[in-house]
């Protein structure tokens, strides 16, 4: 479900700029930085690679893509 909300020019104008790196729309740019806010948030400790690297697991999981994890 779809809900408008405002927020600052200037979140905006930075969001514009980030998004052209990695080809996300401006939306989906403040809604990953949300995402990792909301994790950071919830799990102080980890770090901003920690939790990216978190976020792109459970897409591949979500994506059918995953493999058994090997002791070293």
């Amino acid at each position: 479900m779809a809900t408008a909300v405002r927020v600052s020019g200037d979140l905006v104008t930075e969001a514009k700029i980030y998004s052209k790196v990695d080809k996300r729309s401006i939306t989906g740019q403040i809604e990953h930085w949300a995402r990792i806010g909301k994790c950071a948030e919830e799990n102080p400790d980890l770090t901003y690679n920690a939790i990216k690297n978190i976020l792109i697991g459970v897409a591949e999981l979500d994506q059918g893509e995953y493999s058994e994890y090997q002791f070293g």
